[in-house]
C-alpha cells in the first residue's frame, strides 16, 4: 500500500526529486489517430473497456487510474509500469459512471502531470471480457507443439474424428496432399523487382502479386501436408512438408518475400511458415529448428518494429489490421524459442483488446465495404481459432461480433448483383459470403444469419485443415429474414441500407446511402451523400470504374473522385479524395413498412471554404418512388453538377425524362428542380483504366448555368420491373419556408415537403412543424399513411394526421 502511494505521489510530481513536473499532452486525436478511449461521455458495452491515450514523447512508463469520482478520492483500479499507451484491465470494473486519467514517467525519473479526467459509463449488462495479464497470457501457450489451431493434448481426439464423423473432411485433406505430392510447388526464391521498374505498373504488379501466390503455394502446401500427417496421414506427407519448409527458410528474409519489401508476400510467408513449423516440429532436427528460429526472428522482428507502437495510436492502415494477428501466430509458434516472441504476443493481444476492430461501428458496419469486410474478417476468424485454442480467449464475445453478420445481410441480401460501396465490392456476390457467415451464425447462434446462409445453399465450414479443425458446424435454429426490419442504419460508419424485401434481391428495391464520419480514407473512398440503387436483382444507379491497380491513375483519378458516384460537384470541384478529413454524417434516419427516410450532411467533405451546407434528404416511398432533396449553400456563387451513373446507356429526353433499363428492371429519373439544367452523358472515364480492363459505363451530369450561393434541388426516381410504365406526373412548388412536391404513384399519390426556412411548413395541403413530412394518398385522394421527421404536428387540408396508418 505504501509503495502504491509513493508511486502515485511521484507521478503527480510531489516527490522530493526537485524536478519540475512534465506536461501531459492531452491534445485531441487528429486524422488517422485512434483517440483517447473510452471517449468523454461514452458508454461501454464491454467490461472492462480498453483504455487508450496519446503516446507521450518522453514517456518510459505510464500509470492509469480509474475512479468513481472526478477528484479520484475513490480509486477502483490502478495499473502501474505500463510500457504501452493502451491498457485493458485483467478484471471487471464497477458498472455506472467512472473517471479515468493517466500520467507518465520519463527516462530521467521525471514525472508528468495527470491527463485531464474523462468520464464514461459501463452498462449494467456490459459483456464481461477482461484481458489476461502478461504473465497469465504467456503461461497459457502450450510448451510443446503443435500450438496453432490445435494443442498437443487434442490430437488423439482429432485422429478419432478423422476416422469417424469427420472422415469426409479428412479424406479431402488426404486427396489434396496426394495432389501436392504428385505436383509439388517449386521452391526457388521469388524474384526481386528489376532496377528501374515503376511501382504500380502492370509488370511490377505481376511480380508483386505473383510472389504472393508463389509463396502461398509453397508454404500453404507445406502446412496442409504437415497437418494431415498429424492426423495419421502418410509420413511422406510430413517429410515433404519439412522439405518445403526448409527450402523456404533459405530465402532472404529481407528480400523478395520480406514484410517491408512486399508485405503481400511477407505476411503469408510468416503465418504459413509458423503453422508448418508447429505442425511438423517433431520431424525437425535441432539444426533445422534453429534455422527456422533465426529466419523468423528477423521476419517477426521486422513486422513488430513496423507495427509497435505506431498501430496502437494510428491504427487506420489497411494492411496493418491483418498484420498484427499474423504476428500473433508467429509469436505463439515461437514463444520461448525466440526471445522477442513474448513481446510480439503481448502486443498482438493489446491490439485485439484495445484497438480492434477499427473500421467498424457498434451496429456491425464496416467502412471499407463488403469485399474488405469479407477478406479481413475471414482472416480474423483464423486468429480467433488460434487464440481460443492457445490462449483460451473467445474473441467473439466482443459486442461487435453480435452484429457483424448484419452488414452482409443488409448490404448483400440473397441474390444481390453487387457488393455496394467500397473498393473491389463491384465483383462481390452474396454467395461468396456463405463460408464467413456460416462461422458467424454458428458462433453467435444467430438464427437470421443462419437463414441467410440457408437461402444461399447452406452452411460451409470451408475446406483444408482449418475447415477440418472447425469440424461440422453445430446446427443453428433458423428464423426467416422477413421477421427483421427491411432497412437498417450503420450509424458509426454512415451507411443506410433501405430495402423492400431483404429475403431476395430479385424481389427487392434497394437503396444504399453513404455519409461517413470515417471520411473517404483507405478502401472506403467513395464520396459522401452518394447513393446506389438496385431493383429486382439489377444494378441501376451505380458506383463506377474498376480497379486496375491500387493507386493507378484511374483508381485515384476517377474512382477516388466525387465524379465516379451519384453525388454532387460544386464549380467542377469534388470532395477531398481519399482523405479522413472528407467526412459526412447521417443526420436523420427513420424506417417503416411504407416509407424510409435518411439524411446526410457532407459540407465538410469538400475543400475548406468551398461548401457551407450540403444536406441530402432521401425519402423512399416503397417500392415506387425515391425522392431526393438537396440543400446546398456556398460562400461565393457557384455552379452545381449532379452526377448519375448507370451500367447501360441512359435514354435522355431532357432533365425531366431520363430512363435507365438494365435486364429485368429499370427506373425513370425526373430532375424536377431546378429548371434549365444542362444535361450531358458520356461513356468515357477521366482518366480511363488500363487497356486490359474492358469496361463500359455511362455517366450523366446535370449542371446549373447561372452561379448561385444557394441551390435546392428535387430529383424523383421511380424503379420498376421491365415492361412496366410507372406514372411520372409530378409538380413542385416553393413556399415561404418549404419546397412541396406532389408525385403520382400506382393507385394514388404522395405529397412531400422539405424545410427551406423558419416556421411551420405548408404546401399543397400538407402542414407540419417537422423538417420533412409526407402523406400517402389513395386513389380517392384520402390520406392513407403519414410521416413527419422530428415534428409534433401534421395535418392534411386541415385534418390532423397521426404518423403511420391514418385510416
Amino acid at each position: 500500500m505504501l509503495r502504491s502511494v509513493l508511486i502515485a505521489m511521484a507521478v503527480m510530481g510531489v516527490c522530493a526529486t526537485g524536478h519540475a513536473r512534465l506536461e501531459f499532452d492531452d491534445s485531441p486525436a487528429g486524422p488517422g489517430e485512434w483517440g483517447f478511449r473510452p471517449a468523454e461521455g461514452s458508454s461501454s458495452a464491454i467490461n472492462p473497456p480498453g483504455f487508450c491515450w496519446r503516446p507521450q514523447q518522453a514517456a518510459r512508463l505510464y500509470v492509469l487510474q480509474v475512479a468513481r469520482d472526478e477528484g479520484f478520492e475513490d480509486i477502483v483500479y490502478e495499473a502501474q509500469g505500463l510500457d504501452l499507451s493502451v491498457h485493458c484491465p485483467p478484471l471487471t470494473l464497477p458498472a455506472g459512471r467512472l473517471w479515468w486519467r493517466v500520467a507518465f514517467v520519463a527516462e530521467a525519473n521525471q514525472h508528468s502531470e495527470w491527463s485531464r479526467p474523462r468520464w464514461f459509463t459501463i452498462a449494467d449488462d456490459a459483456v464481461r471480457f477482461p484481458m489476461p495479464d502478461r504473465g497469465e497470457l504467456l503461461v497459457r501457450v502450450p510448451d510443446e507443439h503443435p500450438r496453432l489451431f490445435v494443442r498437443p493434448e487434442e490430437l488423439p481426439r482429432l485422429r478419432e474424428l478423422a476416422q469417424g464423423e469427420l472422415k469426409p473432411q479428412y479424406d479431402a485433406l488426404v486427396q489434396r496432399c496426394e495432389e501436392i505430392m504428385a505436383d509439388p510447388p517449386p521452391t526457388e526464391e521469388p524474384p526481386l523487382y528489376p532496377e528501374g521498374m515503376r511501382r504500380g505498373s502492370d509488370p511490377w504488379r505481376s511480380i508483386w502479386w505473383g510472389n504472393r501466390t508463389y509463396t502461398i503455394r509453397v508454404l500453404d502446401s507445406a502446412a496442409t501436408l504437415a497437418f494431415t500427417r498429424l492426423l495419421g496421414g502418410h509420413e511422406a506427407f510430413g517429410q515433404k512438408a519439412r522439405e518445403l519448409l526448409m527450402a523456404a527458410a533459405e530465402w532472404d528474409p529481407r528480400g523478395a518475400t520480406g514484410y517491408r519489401y512486399n508485405d503481400e508476400a511477407g505476411m503469408p510467408y510468416n503465418y504459413y511458415f509458423a503453422r508448418t513449423y508447429t505442425f511438423v516440429n517433431d520431424l525437425l532436427s535441432d539444426e533445422e529448428r534453429e534455422k527456422c528460429r533465426e529466419v523468423m526472428a528477423i521476419r517477426g522482428g521486422e513486422m513488430y518494429r513496423h507495427l509497435c507502437p505506431r498501430h496502437l495510436w494510428r491504427p487506420y492502415s489497411s494492411h496493418s489490421n491483418r498484420a498484427w494477428h499474423f504476428l500473433g501466430e508467429v509469436a505463439i509458434a515461437f514463444l520461448d524459442e525466440i526471445p522477442e516472441a513474448a513481446d510480439w504476443l503481448w502486443f498482438a493481444e493489446n491490439v485485439f483488446f484495445n484497438v480492434y476492430p477499427v473500421w467498424s461501428d457498434d451496429d456491425g458496419g464496416w467502412h471499407e465495404g463488403a469485399a474488405y469486410w469479407a477478406s479481413y474478417l475471414t482472416r480474423f476468424t483464423w486468429w480467433q481459432d488460434v487464440q481460443r485454442v492457445a490462449l483460451g480467449i473467445d474473441g467473439y464475445r466482443k459486442p461487435f461480433f453480435s452484429s457483424v453478420g448484419d452488414f452482409a445481410l443488409y448490404v448483400m441480401p440473397p441474390n444481390v448483383p453487387r457488393g455496394g460501396f467500397g473498393d473491389l465490392s463491384g465483383g462481390r456476390t452474396a454467395r461468396g459470403n456463405v463460408g464467413l457467415m456460416s462461422v458467424f451464425a454458428a458462433q453467435a447462434r444467430n438464427p437470421y444469419w443462419q437463414d441467410y446462409v440457408e437461402r444461399l445453399g447452406g452452411p460451409s465450414s470451408g475446406g483444408g485443415y482449418i475447415g477440418f479443425i472447425r469440424g461440422a458446424l453445430p446446427p443453428v435454429e433458423r428464423r426467416p429474414l422477413h421477421e427483421l426490419p427491411n432497412s437498417k442504419l450503420f450509424e458509426g460508419t454512415g451507411l443506410a441500407l433501405l430495402h423492400t424485401d431483404i429475403t431476395d434481391s430479385r424481389r427487392d428495391v434497394h437503396v444504399e446511402f453513404k455519409s461517413s464520419p470515417f471520411g473517404s480514407q483507405s478502401h472506403g473512398y467513395e464520396a459522401q451523400n452518394a447513393f446506389l440503387l438496385y431493383a429486382y436483382g439489377e444494378p441501376l444507379l451505380i458506383r463506377t470504374g474498376r480497379r486496375d491497380s491500387y493507386g493507378s491513375e484511374h483508381h485515384k483519378g476517377w474512382m477516388w473522385s466525387t465524379r465516379s458516384v451519384n453525388s454532387v460537384t460544386v464549380g467542377g470541384q469534388g470532395q477531398m479524395p481519399h482523405s479522413p478529413l472528407a467526412r459526412g454524417r447521417i443526420v436523420g434516419f427513420e424506417t417503416s413498412e411504407w416509407l424510409d427516410y435518411v439524411a446526410g450532411e457532407a459540407a465538410s467533405a469538400y475543400p475548406e471554404g468551398l461548401v457551407h451546407r450540403f444536406t441530402r434528404h432521401l425519402l423512399f416511398v416503397k417500392p415506387h418512388l425515391i425522392a431526393i432533396f438537396d440543400d446546398l449553400a456556398t460562400p461565393t456563387p457557384q455552379t452545381f453538377e449532379w452526377w448519375l451513373h448507370a451500367p447501360e446507356e441512359m435514354a435522355v429526353s431532357g432533365q425531366h425524362d431520363i430512363r435507365v433499363a438494365v435486364g429485368e428492371a429499370g427506373c425513370h429519373v425526373n430532375m424536377l428542380r431546378p429548371e434549365g439544367l444542362q444535361v450531358a452523358q458520356t461513356d468515357r472515364f477521366d482518366p480511363p483504366p488500363r487497356p486490359r480492363i474492358k469496361l463500359t459505363q455511362y455517366h450523366l451530369t446535370a449542371r446549373t448555368v447561372e452561379p448561385a450561393r444557394e441551390q435546392r434541388s428535387v430529383t424523383l426516381i421511380r424503379p420498376h420491373r421491365r415492361g412496366e410504365e410507372p406514372p411520372v406526373e409530378a409538380v413542385c412548388e416553393a413556399g415561404e419556408s418549404c419546397l412541396a412536391v406532389r408525385a403520382a404513384l400506382p393507385g394514388g399519390e404522395v405529397v412531400m415537403v422539405w424545410r427551406t426556412g423558419r416556421g411551420d411548413l405548408a404546401g399543397m395541403g400538407l402542414e407540419t412543424d417537422a423538417d420533412v413530412a409526407a402523406v400517402l394518398l389513395d386513389a380517392a385522394g384520402e390520406p392513407a399513411r403519414a410521416f413527419a421527421h422530428d415534428g409534433r404536428r401534421l395535418s392534411w387540408n386541415g385534418q390532423a394526421l397521426t404518423e403511420g396508418a391514418t385510416q
